[in-house]
C-alpha cells in the first residue's frame, strides 16, 4: 500500500513540475532590457540640462546644410568637447522636420572582436535625454535572415560609438524615430561586404544611416591633416577598393604615432558596399577638424574628425539618345573593355582612350551595361541608364565596375582575365508603360522604380531564364528593386531595348 502511495504522489509531483502542463497565464515572460548609457559622464554630460546646453552651443557653431535628399552621414564619435562641432555639422545636413522610418546607426567595436555584427534587439536605448525606441522586430528580422548578424551582449556593454550619436538625434530631430543599432566586431572586408549587401535594401530615402567613425589617431597635428584628407577623398570616391588602398597607403607612410587612419573603417567600408556603383549617390565633405583645434589646443597627438554627407536622388528614367551601331563601333567598344580590364585588374590604372577616329555615335552620351561571364556563368554586370559622358567613356567605367564593384561577386583577379567573356548592351531610350501587355519578352528590358527603390533586367534575361512575364516582373521587383514579389504592381515600369553584342559574336566579322 505504501508503495502505491509513493508512486501516486511521485506522479502528482511530476505533473505539477512539468512545464507543458501549466496554464498559459503561468508562463514567464522575459521583460525587455533597455540598453543603459555607458558614455554619459565621460564622452558627454550625464545631466540633461547641461547636455542640452552643450548641444545648443555645438549646433550654433556647426556648418549648416540644405537638408534635402540626405541618405546618410559619416560622423565622429569622440568626446563632445573634441568632435562635437564636426558631429553637429553632420546632423545639420538633415531636415529636422523629416519623419524617418528608422535610423540605422553603425559603429565598429572598440572593445571586443567577433564575427560579423551585433544588432541590439533586447529593448530600447536610454540616454540622459530620455528613451529612444529600438525597432526590435526589424533587428530580429535582420538577425534571422542574415548569418552575418547576431546579438552579442558584450558588443554594447561598454561601447560608445553608437550611443554618442543618439543625443544629437534626440536634440535635433523634431519627430520621433526608431533606432537600429549595429556594432561591427569583424575585421574582414568580406564580412563587411555581406553586411552592406544585407542592409542595402534599406537605403531608400525613408531611412537614415549614421556611420560612426573618427579618422586618424595620434599623429602630430600637421601630419594628421593630409592623412585625413587622403582617407576622406577615398571615401568620397564611393569605392571600397580605393578606401582600402588609401588606408594601406597611410599605413606605409610611417607617420609618427599613427595608430589608425580610420578607427571605424569596417563601418565605412560596409556602407560603401551599399552605395558603390550607384551614380545617383554623392558623397560631400562637410567639415573637418582634429582634436588639436579643440580648446585644449594639444597638437602633439591628435585625433581627426570629418563630417561627410551622402545624398541621393531618385534615378531619372529619362533617356539621352538612341543608337545604330555598326560592326566597327562594336569592335571599338569591345576593345575598350578588354584593354581596360587587362590594365586595370593588373595595375589599377585606366588606359587612355584615343577617340580621334571614333564615330559620332561613340562620342554621344548613352547608357549601357557591361556583362562579364566565365565559362558561361555570370561574373559581373553593372551599368547605367543615362550618362553625360560619351558612350566610349561610359563603357570603360562600366567595365571597371563590372569587374570590381558588383557586390554579388568578388573582384575579378588577373588569373581570370583570359577566361572572361565580354558582352555589351547599349540602351535605347526608355518608355513608361501603362500596361504590362506592352512588354515583349526577349525584346524589352524592364526598369521598375518606386521612390528610392529601383531595379532592372536586361532584355536577354527573359530569354536566358525562360521566365514568363509575371516571373520576369516578380523577380525584378523582389530580387533587384527590393520591393517584394508583387512590388511591381504599384510601381512605375519602363521598357527599353538594348543593342546587345559580344566578343564571340563580333570576332571574325568584317565591315
Amino acid at each position: 500500500m505504501r508503495k502505491v502511495q509513493f508512486w501516486f504522489w511521485l506522479l502528482i509531483l511530476f505533473i505539477l513540475a512539468e512545464p507543458g502542463c501549466r496554464s498559459q497565464e503561468h508562463v514567464a515572460v522575459v521583460p525587455p532590457v533597455d540598453r543603459p548609457t555607458a558614455a554619459a559622464g565621460s564622452f558627454y554630460p550625464s545631466d540633461p540640462v547641461e547636455l542640452r546646453a552643450m548641444l545648443a552651443d555645438l549646433f550654433s557653431k556647426a556648418k549648416a546644410g540644405q537638408g534635402k535628399d540626405v541618405l546618410a552621414v559619416i560622423c565622429p564619435h569622440a568626446g563632445y568637447e573634441f568632435s562635437g562641432v564636426v558631429a553637429a555639422s553632420s546632423y545639420r545636413q538633415l531636415d529636422p522636420d523629416k519623419q524617418y522610418d528608422n535610423i540605422f546607426i553603425i559603429g565598429s567595436s572598440h572593445h571586443v572582436s567577433f564575427m560579423g555584427a551585433s544588432i541590439y534587439n533586447q529593448g530600447d536605448y536610454v540616454t540622459p535625454l530620455g528613451k529612444v525606441k529600438v525597432n526590435t522586430a526589424l533587428a530580429n528580422k535582420l538577425i534571422k535572415e542574415n548569418a552575418v548578424f547576431t546579438f552579442n551582449p558584450d558588443a554594447d556593454k561598454n561601447e560608445h560609438s553608437v550611443e554618442v550619436q543618439v543625443p544629437f538625434l534626440q536634440y535635433y530631430l523634431k519627430k520621433s524615430f526608431t533606432l537600429v543599432p549595429i556594432i561591427l566586431g569583424t575585421q574582414s572586408p568580406q564580412s563587411c561586404k555581406k553586411i552592406g549587401q544585407a542592409l542595402k535594401p534599406y537605403l531608400n530615402g525613408r531611412n537614415l544611416f549614421v556611420i560612426s567613425s573618427d579618422f586618424s589617431h595620434y599623429p602630430p597635428y600637421n601630419d594628421a591633416i593630409p592623412v585625413d584628407k587622403r582617407t576622406c577623398d577615398a571615401i568620397v570616391s564611393n569605392s571600397p577598393d580605393q578606401l582600402l588602398a588609401a588606408l594601406k597607403e597611410n599605413e606605409n607612410l610611417n607617420v609618427t604615432n599613427l595608430a589608425t587612419s580610420l578607427c571605424g573603417w569596417t563601418s565605412v567600408l560596409s556602407f560603401l558596399y551599399m552605395t558603390t556603383g550607384d551614380p545617383g549617390i554623392t558623397f560631400t565633405p562637410v567639415y573637418y577638424q582634429n582634436s588639436g583645434d579643440a580648446k585644449y589646443n594639444d597638437k602633439r597627438e591628435v585625433v581627426g574628425y570629418w563630417s561627410i554627407a551622402v545624398t541621393g536622388k531618385e534615378t531619372s528614367p529619362l533617356p539621352t539618345g538612341t543608337f545604330t551601331l555598326n560592326t566597327k563601333d562594336k569592335k571599338e567598344l569591345l576593345k575598350i573593355v578588354r584593354t581596360t580590364l587587362e590594365q586595370y585588374i593588373r595595375n589599377h590604372t585606366q588606359p587612355e582612350i584615343r577617340a580621334g577616329g571614333f564615330s559620332e555615335t561613340l562620342k554621344t552620351p548613352s547608357g549601357c551595361f557591361v556583362t562579364l561571364k566565365e565559362d558561361g556563368a555570370l561574373r559581373g554586370c553593372v551599368g547605367r541608364f543615362t550618362a553625360e559622358e560619351p558612350l566610349y567613356k561610359v563603357v570603360q567605367e562600366m567595365a571597371i565596375a563590372s569587374a570590381t564593384q558588383d557586390n554579388r561577386f568578388p573582384a575579378v583577379d588577373a588569373t581570370e582575365i583570359s577566361k572572361l567573356e565580354i558582352e555589351i548592351s547599349v540602351l535605347s531610350p526608355m518608355k513608361k508603360i501603362n500596361s504590362i501587355d506592352e512588354i515583349v519578352l526577349g525584346k524589352h528590358g524592364i526598369y521598375i522604380t518606386k521612390g528610392y527603390f529601383s531595379g532592372t533586367f536586361l532584355p536577354q534575361v527573359a530569354t536566358e531564364t525562360g521566365w514568363n512575364k509575371e516571373e520576369f516582373l516578380g523577380h525584378c521587383a523582389r530580387d533587384k528593386a527590393g520591393l517584394g514579389w508583387d512590388g511591381w504592381k504599384d510601381a512605375d515600369i519602363y521598357i527599353y531595348e538594348a543593342n546587345v553584342f559580344s566578343e564571340k559574336e563580333i570576332n571574325g566579322r568584317k565591315d
